[in-house]
Parts: structure tokens; sequence; C-alpha cells
């Protein structure tokens, strides 16, 4: 190991931002709890918009983490430490969680007596859909994603001391299975907490895209984190352009995955033309909610598509991040055109929470991450592949 690069500590920078993450988050809370006084119903609908964001990064990190121990190279090496502080957000997102089972009502019209009278079908649907039932199913998705968010950062840091080799194959053979979990869990979580706000519709697609677009969010987080801590001490010794190459390949395949499972469940339904599946797009294609899904369509598949086909594109950090964040806030925009129609209809409602809600959890789940990110080297310095990815930054300086 080499003894030049100095220690592997998180720099300065980061501890700030958690301060000031933390200050942020606590404020924009303090603003969202007034309008739980204000407006009860839109507080529920707005928070869980603002949720199914930040719970999208810390999970799809857990599926990044998993798939860079499966594939190895030194893409994985260098972004795991992030990947690691954000699934140790997930205890987070678990508390966060607690407010929508407390708002269910407001939110979930499968929990109200009168729905079920008017819909004989939702009747047979509420052996699946009831509080009960939906409360036992999120703790089982929040145990498994915990237990594998636990052992591959346990078995990371164990490395880190032992240097024991096994180590690598442990946290590999566990990722195996894990990513089939994760493919499950993440499936039947969007379904009941996204897909059943409209009970009577269902789509058998509609859990892939989320399987899909939670990583892709990872993923752009964490190429934003990268290009941030690429620049200063320690990172800026190890990150080479052929990382950024490579992770800026992998976006360009989630975004044409993401792309992919949209439009063909666009395609089947549109196709199949039948009126129980056709209502969920009648209202999200006409009027605002129409110019929000186009500018989706242009700036979450289009633009991203078309700059990352470029090499030096995905090779230059400071252009590869504007493509990251640019899909970021595509995803809350994208979000925010599922699961706002089925609240207002094609009638287009915004309200001042459904902006507040995303920085307040933002703020909260920042300051967490940073807090996590500060804990432990950047780097697994002791993973077999440290010293080649050493080698691959020295060679690209010469």
């Amino acid at each position: 190991m080499s003894t030049s690069i100095g220690p592997y500590n998180a720099p300065a920078s980061v501890r700030r931002f958690q301060q000031r993450a933390l200050i942020a988050g606590i404020v924009f809370t303090v603003l969202l709890l007034l309008g739980l006084v204000l407006d009860r119903r839109q507080f529920f609908h707005s928070y869980l918009f603002a949720f199914s964001f930040w719970a999208g990064i810390s999970v799809g990190a857990l599926a990044l983490l998993m798939l860079q121990h499966l594939t190895g190279g030194g893409w994985g090496l260098v972004i795991r430490r992030v990947l690691e502080a954000a699934t140790r957000t997930l205890p987070l997102i678990a508390i966060l969680f607690v407010p929508i089972l407390l708002g269910a009502h407001w939110i979930y019209s499968w929990t109200d007596a009168r729905v079920l009278a008017e819909h004989p079908v939702l009747v047979e649907k509420s052996k699946y859909l009831n509080l009960s039932f939906f409360t036992v199913r999120a703790v089982i998705y929040f145990a498994i994603w915990l237990v594998l968010a636990f052992f591959l950062n346990r078995w990371s840091l164990l490395q880190d001391r032992t240097a024991d080799r096994q180590l690598v194959k442990r946290m590999r053979v566990l990722s195996g299975p894990g990513m089939v979990l994760f493919v499950f869990t993440v499936t039947f979580a969007s379904i009941d907490w996204f897909m059943s706000l409209d009970p009577l519709w269902s789509s058998t697609i509609y859990g892939f895209i989320f399987v899909a677009s939670w990583a892709l969010s990872a993923l752009a987080f964490t190429i934003a984190v990268m290009a941030w801590l690429s620049k200063e001490e320690p990172m800026n010794n190890v990150v080479a352009q052929l990382h950024f190459h490579d992770l800026g390949k992998l976006l360009l395949a989630l975004v044409m995955l993401w792309t992919y499972f949209a439009f063909s469940q666009f395609l089947i339904i549109w196709s199949g033309n039948l009126p129980e599946e056709i209502g969920w797009y009648l209202p999200r294609i006409h009027g605002a909610w129409g110019a929000i899904a186009l500018a989706v369509v242009i700036l979450h598949f289009a633009f991203p598509f078309l700059f990352l086909l470029s090499r030096s594109l995905k090779r230059n950090a400071g252009k590869l991040v504007i493509v990251a964040v640019l899909i970021l806030m595509m995803r809350l925009v994208d979000l925010f055109w599922m699961i706002g129609p089925t609240f207002s209809g094609e009638h287009f409602h915004v309200s001042w929470m459904d902006f507040v809600a995303p920085l307040a959890l933002g703020g909260l789940w920042l300051a967490f991450f940073a807090r996590e990110l500060g804990r432990r080297a950047l780097i697994p310095i002791n993973d077999p592949l440290y010293e080649t990815v050493l080698e691959q930054k020295h060679a690209h300086a010469h």
C-alpha cells in the first residue's frame, strides 16, 4: 500500500456540508409542519412525493453496491464508500416512513370503507390492501434492505481492518441473491406505496419502472458526490477520468432501461385501449400534466441519451455532473407527474408543500448521509483492486 497518498479521511468540506444541510433540513421541516396544521391532506400527499424521491436514492444505492461487488472493477471501488454511506441512511428512511402509515387515511382511498362499498372489486382487493397487512409488508421490505446493508457495510469495514481476502468473496456471494431480493422488494413496495394510490388500476411493469428509476437516482446522486469529492484531497489522487467514463456508461444504460420500462407500459396500455387501464394515463397527457410528460421525455430521456453518447463528455467530471443533476431533477418531476394526478385528476395542482417537503426531507437525509460519509475512509484500502486503481490513476496522469 502506498503511503504517499495520505489518509483517506473525508475532507473538511463534508463536515461543513453536513452542518448546512442539517440547518436547512430543520428550517424546512418546521415550515412543513406548519403545512400539517393548515392542510393535513395536502401535507401527506406532498410528504409521500418527497419520500418517494429520497427513499429511492437509499434503496437504489443498495442495488448499485451489490452490482459493484458482483462485477468488480475500479469504478466500483472508487464509489463504494459513497454507496455504503447512502445505504446507511436506510434507518432514517424507515423512520421517515412512519408518517405515511400515520397518514394513510389521507393518502390511500382503499382505507375508506365508503370507497370500498362503492367498488365491489375493491372488497376482494382489500384482502391484500388493508392497513395492517400493508404495514407488515413494509416492515418486511425494510428488514430485508437493512439486513443486506448491515452485512455489506460490516464486512467492508472488517476488510479495511483485517485485509482478509475471504471478505471479498463473502460480499459477492451475498450480493447475488441480494439483487434478486432487491428486485422483488422494490417491485412490491412500489405497488403498495404508489400504485395502490389508484386501487382500481394496475400495471405489470409498474414495479420495474421503480427498480430502474431508483437505481438511476442513486447513480446520478453518486456521480454528483464523486465529482465534488474528486476536486479535493484525498480523492483527487485516486479518481481518474476512466472511472467517470465507466460511471457515464452505466448512467446511459440505466437511462435506457428506465425509458424502456416506462415506454413499454405506455405502449401496452395505449394499444390495449381498455377503460380500466387507460384511465391512469388520460389525466397525465392533457393540459399542464401533458406538458410535464413532454418535458420528462425530452429532459429525462432525449437530452441525457444524446449527451451520454459522447465519450469526451463521460470522461469529463464537470460535464457529466451536469447530466447527473439534470436526471436527479427530472426524477423529482417524473415522480410528481406519477403521483400528483392521482389526487388532483386532470386539474393541475401544485402546492407550496410540494416544494418544501423534498427540501425538508432532503436536508435531513443529506446531513445524515454526510455524517456517515465522514465516518470511514473514502477508499477501501485493503481491497485487492486498490493497487490496480492507483495504477490506473498513475497511468492516466502520465
